[in-house]
């Protein structure tokens, strides 16, 4: 059985709605809660497809968002804690690295490389900057710790940001095995446990899957680099349209056997 502490199993559920990459847009992120709120049912479970940070400029209220719409759902008469799945993001994987910024070996090439994916909205959101740590990276592996430590206590003062951050699964499934969420894509080749990074940057060939991979009838990723919007294939299902780039923010709900069933863009 795959590792619980990395995966997410969602138990009982009788349909399951999966969100899109947010990438920061916490006025889309809202305004699909909002209609989520509405047409959310008795065995529904939820599953946020990572992405959270980055791009856009609204990081911190994204994540406050996500803290307080979790409560609401909460409170709702028998929804548990594992009904609500949370992946990690390229965006959240890229940020914990960058946390570990003084063990890289060429760390002025990586903190720009991430800069360019987008990371810098985060740093700004909890009061990092770009050309501190630069400066850090180039004065040595003391100077990083020390600005990678002011950045970790940003987050801190965010009541509950660390903590999500922390409970990030890197995939969920329905306990039936009929239904697997990932980020962006995944290694056929290998079985769910041996992934290493393939959730976060194997999405080139997610939609040339042609067969069922572990027994799963399809896959769900929130991820795609192309921004297709929602693209279904026999075995698979993408659903980013772009969120943070323009687009719009889908959140997708389906029944047991992988049916899209209803629709929420925002």
């Amino acid at each position: 059985m795959p590792d619980r502490e990395k995966f997410a199993t969602l138990r009982g559920a009788r349909r399951v709605w999966a969100v899109a990459s947010v990438h920061g847009e916490a006025a889309q992120l809202s305004a699909v809660h909002a209609e989520l709120a509405r047409r959310f049912e008795a065995g529904d479970r939820l599953v946020y497809l990572g992405n959270y940070l980055g791009r856009g400029s609204a990081v911190r209220q994204t994540v406050d968002e996500l803290l307080r719409f979790r409560l609401l759902v909460l409170a709702a008469p028998r929804v548990h804690v594992c009904d609500i799945a949370y992946l990690r993001g390229a965006q959240e994987e890229m940020w914990q690295k960058l946390l570990q910024l003084q063990f890289a070996p060429n760390p002025r090439q990586v903190l720009d490389w991430m800069v360019r994916q987008g990371l810098g909205a985060t740093l700004s959101a909890y009061g990092g900057r770009i050309d501190q740590g630069m400066i850090a990276a180039r004065d040595g592996a003391l100077s990083i710790t020390r600005w990678t430590n002011e950045l970790r206590a940003g987050m801190h003062a965010a009541p509950g940001h660390t903590q999500l951050m922390s409970a990030l699964k890197r995939a969920a499934f329905t306990v039936d095995g009929n239904l697997l969420f990932v980020h962006a894509g995944i290694d056929t080749e290998r079985p769910l446990t041996a992934q290493s990074d393939s959730f976060w940057w194997a999405s080139s060939g997610f939609l040339k899957i042609d067969q069922p991979y572990g027994g799963f009838r399809r896959i769900v990723r929130g991820f795609d680099p192309a921004r297709a919007g929602v693209v279904e294939t026999a075995h698979t299902v993408s659903l980013d349209a772009g969120c943070g780039f323009g687009g719009k923010l889908v959140a997708l709900c389906f029944d047991p056997e992988g049916r899209i069933v209803d629709r929420i863009e925002a």
